[in-house]
């Protein structure tokens, strides 16, 4: 039996351990964002700076806040489903250092995800899966197959809530974007920039009468070959589900 491999890791990622990154040896820096998919359509999402969604205090919706499994059968819009994005992984400004600046913080601005986004219940939408383009604020087609949603369940240990949700997010890291600078210990920041993002689900969703509900339970191969991604140069990080509540 393997014993011991958090307690290694989180030794081995320690500053002493750490050898020169390459963006200290003046390597390339990696893209800010991957491109898009040679396939698949593209749908442009409503400009997030024109949508009006209720106005909710910072306290009562962190008092508000708990986990939500259950979902009624009202979908969001898609004026909702750009807030949502926008809240998570919107971009405010692409600079000439060059870097993202988005609405949740990175170690680095180095902003290694690629987030999918697994719609259910989006008015005007498809169900499949679809890939969020950030610096387009645009959904790509990914796989519209009507079994997507059950691939990605089963992945997730058969936690039949994904499906009744309206939309599942869920973070994919590219794993050079964050070593080029932090090398090995960029593992942790990756993990850690994960939740920046999902809290700020649970926060946005206070605003639009949907509940949340955060997925680190999952079969990491079995996700990963669902969305295309190669499970070592981009993985599945984390996942957050949303829907209207009951």
């Amino acid at each position: 039996m393997l014993r011991g491999q958090g307690r290694e890791f989180m030794e081995k990622t320690k500053y002493q351990y750490l050898e020169q990154s390459d963006q200290i040896k003046k390597l390339p820096q990696p893209p800010l964002v991957l491109p898009p998919l040679e396939k698949g359509g593209i749908i442009k999402l409503p400009d997030p700076r024109t949508i009006k969604v209720n106005s909710v205090d910072l306290i009562e919706a962190i008092n508000r806040r708990v986990s939500v499994r259950a979902y009624s059968e009202e979908p969001l819009t898609l004026e909702e489903l750009s807030y949502v994005l926008w809240s998570t992984q919107g971009v405010k400004e692409v600079t000439t250092r060059p870097a993202t600046l988005r609405t949740v913080p990175s170690a680095g601005s180095r902003h290694c995800f690629e987030p999918y986004v697994l719609v259910n219940n989006v008015e005007g939408v498809p169900r499949g899966l679809y890939r969020f383009l950030a610096v387009e604020h645009s959904l790509q087609e990914v796989d519209l197959s009507g079994d997507i949603g059950e691939r990605i369940m089963k992945a997730c240990l058969d936690q039949r809530f994904i499906l009744n949700a309206a939309m599942a997010l869920i973070l994919t890291a590219v794993r050079y974007r964050m070593m080029w600078r932090y090398t090995e210990r960029g593992y942790r920041y990756m993990h850690l920039d994960a939740g920046h993002v999902i809290q700020n689900l649970y926060l946005c969703a206070e605003a639009i009468d949907s509940g949340v509900c955060a997925i680190a339970a999952f079969n990491d191969d079995v996700i990963n070959e669902a969305l295309g991604v190669d499970g070592v140069e981009q993985f599945t990080v984390y996942l957050g589900v949303l829907g209207k509540k009951r």
